[in-house]
């Protein structure tokens, strides 16, 4: 652990990616005296977009993870009081079309970040950002989902998040680093189109301009325990103080609901009729379908509460993806 007033630098790798985007927004406008730090890979598909918040505020640095050198001297430069370790090849149902690229990615991106900070010889708080994918299709017996439940991947992506998990796990074990592991489970976040929420909400705004006729889903049977990504940061944060290195800690909301569910909350809030169909090409060869957590260890440590009610995660949701299909037709305008 570490105190709140040690920390002067910290690292966020993939930094201009929807979570680490929001991270880096937390932490300039809650925490002004430290300095923020991001990797930024030169071919990410990214929107630099994702910073404009926090423009002139953190300093990139051009790092692909997979590259020993790059992520080395990235280190070495910033020599970090704090790494928050969010990047990762996240989309779940592309990992089934390119499991080799997802797994090359996450697997030895973690193991290069890790091994860099340990020749080095620096001793920072590293937190590796996981998710409740981890735990696979979970006995209904083992709801809600505690750390010590199985973990039972049912995707190459969630193959690829155990191993960091366990490489986390092990260097801790061997090498004394001060690594934690938090396990995030689903939340509402306007920045990433490939979730099931952000998608939906995306598809009403457009629907609601006449740009599309129906929305199309996957399976809407799945069942989530939803949090606002504000939150989920706060938390992330909150993590670094408080949190046991070597533990692992389920961080979630509170309410609990089907996709389904969340779908028609999406179309009461719509301006529009909306039609919706189901796409099979949106299904996944494999899926996960009952992720409620059991959040007591992490509450008992860090006393976290969420802030933001579902209702205003919602809204918040919705009102971004409006923003961002207007802005999307202004700038068609323009080019036409």
């Amino acid at each position: 652990m570490i105190k709140q007033n040690q920390i002067k630098r910290v690292l966020i790798t993939g930094i201009n990616g929807s979570g680490g985007s929001y991270l880096a927004e937390h932490i300039a406008a809650n925490y002004p005296s430290v300095a923020i730090h991001g990797t930024s890979r030169w071919h990410s598909t990214t929107s630099s977009a994702n910073l404009s918040d926090v423009e002139g505020k953190v300093c990139l640095h051009e790092c692909d993870l997979t590259d020993f050198s790059s992520v080395f001297t990235t280190l070495k430069g910033s020599r970090p009081d704090v790494i928050f370790h969010l990047a990762s090849h996240a989309n779940v149902r592309t990992s089934f079309l390119t499991p080799l690229s997802v797994m090359q990615n996450n697997i030895m991106g973690t193991a290069n970040l890790l091994e860099a900070v340990r020749l080095l010889g620096i001793d920072p708080v590293i937190q590796l950002c996981s998710t409740s994918e981890v735990y696979g299709q979970v006995d209904p017996k083992n709801v809600p989902i505690k750390e010590d439940c199985p973990m039972r991947p049912s995707s190459p992506y969630a193959v690829s998040k155990v191993s960091q998990d366990l490489l986390g796990l092990t260097y801790f074990r061997s090498y004394n680093m001060k690594i934690i592991r938090t396990r995030m489970f689903a939340y509402v976040n306007p920045r990433r189109r490939d979730l099931f929420a952000t998608a939906f909400a995306y598809q009403v705004a457009r629907i609601e301009q006449g740009l599309q006729k129906e929305l199309v889903h996957g399976n809407l049977d799945s069942v989530r325990t939803i949090i606002d990504v504000r939150d989920a940061m706060e938390a992330y944060w909150q993590a670094i103080i408080y949190c046991k290195p070597g533990e692992d800690y389920n961080i979630g909301g509170k309410t609990t609901i089907t996709v389904g569910e969340f779908l028609e909350l999406l179309k009461k809030s719509s301006r529009v009729p909306i039609v919706s169909r189901i796409d099979k090409k949106l299904l996944r060869p494999s899926d996960v379908t009952l992720q409620i957590p059991n959040t007591d260890k992490f509450t008992k440590a860090t006393g976290w509460r969420p802030k933001y009610s579902f209702k205003e995660s919602v809204s918040y949701l919705l009102e971004h993806c409006r923003r961002e299909v207007s802005r999307e037709i202004q700038r068609t305008a323009l080019v036409q």
